[in-house]
């Protein structure tokens, strides 16, 4: 039986009516391989990737959509505020191996959400990335999802070693969990794209439940340089952004991102520093979440959320990867 004689299932590209079996060719050839794929890329996207016509990829982006929760992928459109208070009640979290950190988010790394932690080298950025990826891989009664994750290396921090040495603290076979792991090194903002467009099939495929970008702005902030360049950098990070959300909500999986800061010197009282990306990030993200040094341990402060109080708290960093201070 050839592809076209094969059955069609209620997320297949020719489960909708628009879509025949050459443009389903047409659609899989340019990179779109699901309903998900659709979705998240949005209409824009594929008008420019396949050369149809904008109205007609906007047509298919909301058929898509409207499959997808008919199939309960997604929210409807229209539901009361009970039902999404309910669905919230079972939303799926995964530990950061610090119980501290956990109850700062209200009980871990959220599940179809963006949270974003940024701060000063040093800070713990890369390392909470490396625990959750740990965490991850353990089942729901050991703090994780029983899932893969997808690590986006931007500026070559990722260390394999680092992970054997946190599954050692914890006692956990670290074979499993490098296994579990499916790193993306990008090497330039274009590329860096490219991996996050083509990671939908891989979820899905592997069962992935975590996506790390580490860190989401280098490459934005080393390759466009000046005022010239800020309205394009703004429009290519808004648009990545906002594939990273779409992307946490059509998949369920829980995405963090880490982000550099910079320092604002036309501050005189407060923190002098700033999280770059401008106002692209911060209304994006879903939690923000600001790193600082506290001596030998560090301080996290939720300084954005849709919920969660301005609170903070102090964690630390060890052999276990994030981690909580020892009490005195």
């Amino acid at each position: 039986m050839n592809d076209d004689d094969a059955p069609k299932t209620a997320l297949d590209l020719c489960s909708i009516e628009e879509i025949g079996i050459a443009t389903r060719t047409h659609l899989e050839n340019s990179g779109f391989k699901s309903l998900k794929d659709l979705v998240v890329r949005g209409p824009v996207d594929i008008s420019e990737a396949t050369g149809m016509d904008i109205e007609k990829s906007a047509i298919l982006c909301n058929r898509a959509r409207q499959r997808l929760e008919d199939a309960g992928v997604l929210e409807k459109s229209f539901v009361t505020a009970r039902k999404l208070y309910n669905n919230r009640l079972t939303a799926e979290r995964t530990s950061t191996g610090s119980r501290n950190l956990d109850a700062l988010l209200g009980g871990g790394l959220e599940t179809r959400a963006v949270t974003e932690i940024f701060g000063e080298y040093g800070t713990g950025k890369t390392q909470i990335c490396h625990s959750l990826c740990v965490m991850v891989s353990q089942d729901r009664a050991h703090g994780g999802l029983g899932g893969k994750a997808i690590y986006v290396d931007t500026e070559n921090t990722f260390r394999p070693e680092r992970i054997v040495s946190i599954c050692s603290a914890r006692n956990i076979e670290p074979d499993h969990v490098l296994d579990s792991i499916i790193v993306a090194k990008a090497y330039n903002s274009a590329h860096q794209e490219l991996i996050i467009d083509e990671t939908g099939p891989i979820i899905d495929a592997n069962g992935v439940k975590l996506v790390v970008v580490d860190s989401a702005v280098a490459h934005y902030r080393a390759e466009f340089l000046g005022r010239a360049t800020l309205s394009e950098r703004q429009q290519k990070l808004n648009k990545f952004m906002h594939i990273l959300l779409r992307i946490s909500e059509t998949y369920g999986v829980a995405v963090i991102i880490t982000n550099q800061i910079q320092s604002s010197p036309d501050s005189i009282f407060g923190d002098a520093f700033r999280p770059t990306g401008g106002n692209v990030v911060a209304h994006t993200s879903t939690y923000r979440i600001y790193l600082k040094r506290s001596g030998r341990n560090r301080i996290a402060r939720m300084v954005d959320s849709p919920y969660h109080p301005e609170t903070e708290v102090l964690f630390s960093l060890s052999e276990k990867g994030a981690a909580d201070p020892d009490k005195e």
